[in-house]
Order: C-alpha cells, then structure tokens, then sequence
C-alpha cells in the first residue's frame, strides 16, 4: 500500500485536490489518515497516470473511470487466458502430427 500527499500527486501526476476527492468519492483511491493524502493498493505509477489521462486526456468523469479499469482488468484476463489457451493448441497439434512427446502404454 502506498501513501502519497495531495501535492504529490499534483506534481508527479498532474492531479489537483480536486480530481482526487472525485476518485476518492467513487471508491478508486482512499482516504489516507494524514489529511491531505490517499491511499493506494496498486502501484501508484501505473494506476495514477491512467487516471489523470482517462481523466484530464478524454474528459471522462470519476464516475465513468471504474467502469473503463474494470474494462482494462477484464481485457487483461482475457489475453492472458487466449495466450494459455493458444499454447494448448499448439501442444496438442504437435502432439497430434506425431512431433510432440509419446507415452508408452506397453
């Protein structure tokens, strides 16, 4: 979990007090218990970039940025699932033209 004042987040991120009350006020970040900071599970420099450009770059309200990173994490999954499943097809089809191990039944 990371920490990081108001200010840190304007500097590094481009992020005003503002925008980050919006993304505490839909569940994206959390309340630190300094004032003026937040709370993040994931690593600051992946999720506070997409945030600020989602944000600042498409002009889509908080409210609208759960949606899109639950889309992202969504999307994810499911390249890593046709990546193990496309590798299962490619065992299979060596084993099948006989290029693949070979069990001994005997």
């Amino acid at each position: 979990m990371f920490v990081l004042t108001f200010q840190e987040c304007a500097v590094r991120y481009g992020l005003n007090a503002e925008d980050l009350h919006g993304f505490v006020a839909v569940g994206l970040l959390r309340p630190a218990p300094t004032p003026n900071a937040v709370e993040i599970d994931d690593e600051p420099d992946e999720l506070l970039p997409r945030l600020a450009r989602l944000h600042h770059g498409l002009g889509l309200p908080p409210e609208a940025l759960d949606l899109v990173l639950a889309m992202r994490q969504r999307l994810l999954g499911l390249q890593a699932a046709l990546a193990r499943e496309t590798s299962r097809a490619q065992q299979l089809e060596q084993f099948l033209h006989g290029r693949g191990p070979t069990i001994d039944f005997s």
